[in-house]
């Protein structure tokens, strides 16, 4: 394994799943693969970086379209919505990337340790050339999951050095904002993080600014600002995804999908449902099940 693309092959072909997603065993890490271009994948997106090795990579958000391949790295720092599709991919020449999610604790300490100085940054998507230093301190990530009795010892100074790299990098300014808890940016990421864990329950905005330690007013502004999303849009999106998981990976009926993501309302259900994938549940599942869309990973 004397280069990345070797060492991220060599876990991918061994440990994938169903969905080309390989969990590593060092938390937020995972490698994705895929021998053929796949569907449009909706997700909302948690902050992570994502450095491709072979193929190539379309993601969208909003009405910005990011593509990307071998050599470089996409960065979301931010919770977003994101449509994500493999462009190039074949059983010769697989899809292979390295997933990797943002720790803010670790970018707070990093930070204060640099001294560095927090300048705005409001785009939360963005591809880059990999630095070189990121990708060697990825390569040495990878290498040590062959050593199973070392990964509890080593895992951590080598997470926090593949984010200094990071920081030290093209990508600092943006994911310093992250580690920053004064940041608009840190704010609305307590607020998601609740919306996250209850998206089945009704949460107000009240509550939701609260936790953002915000004004109803400043916190839905901000709150669109980072993620472009209402946080009532946002959360519809988690429900939405959710559902269309339970019916995909789990079987179950629309009826079933949409009274455990929260609706009241399978009519409902059913309308947003096809505005957000294009086909309605029923048929959505149908296309999936006869081969129409390979399942993927979303990053």
């Amino acid at each position: 394994m004397n280069t990345l693309l070797d060492a991220i092959r060599h876990h991918a072909d061994t440990h994938r799943s169903t969905t080309g997603m390989a969990p590593t065993p060092i938390a937020g890490l995972s490698t994705v693969w895929a021998t053929t271009p796949s569907g449009l994948v909706h997700d909302i997106s948690r902050p992570l970086v994502c450095l491709v090795v072979q193929g190539s990579k379309a993601v969208t958000m909003g009405t910005r379209q990011f593509a990307f391949s071998a050599g470089e790295s996409l960065l979301i720092t931010a919770d977003v919505p994101t449509v994500s599709q493999i462009t190039r991919a074949s059983p010769a020449a697989p899809y292979y990337s390295l997933v990797m999610e943002l720790d803010r604790a670790v970018i707070a300490k990093l930070a204060l340790e640099m001294k560095a100085v927090l300048v705005s940054e409001n785009a939360p998507v963005r591809v880059d050339p990999t630095d070189a230093e990121v990708a060697d301190a990825a390569l040495r990530l990878m290498r040590l999951l062959d050593r199973p009795r070392s990964v509890p010892i080593l895992q951590a100074q080598l997470m926090r050095e593949m984010h200094y790299w990071l920081l030290a990098g093209r990508h600092g300014q943006a994911i310093r904002q992250l580690g920053t808890p004064d940041s608009h940016v840190a704010r609305i990421a307590r607020a998601v993080a609740v919306i996250r864990s209850a998206f089945a329950q009704k949460l107000s905005i009240r509550q939701l600014a609260a936790e953002a330690m915000m004004g109803p007013s400043s916190f839905h502004h901000h709150f669109r600002a980072v993620t472009s999303l209402s946080p009532l849009q946002f959360q519809k999106q988690l429900r939405l995804i959710e559902a269309r998981r339970l019916m995909m990976s789990e079987s179950a009926s629309a009826s079933a999908a949409a009274f455990a993501v929260g609706y009241e309302s399978v009519p409902q259900f059913t309308r947003e449902y096809g505005r957000l994938f294009g086909l309605p549940p029923v048929k959505d599942t149908r296309t999936d099940m006869s081969g129409g869309e390979r399942r993927q990973a979303s990053i």
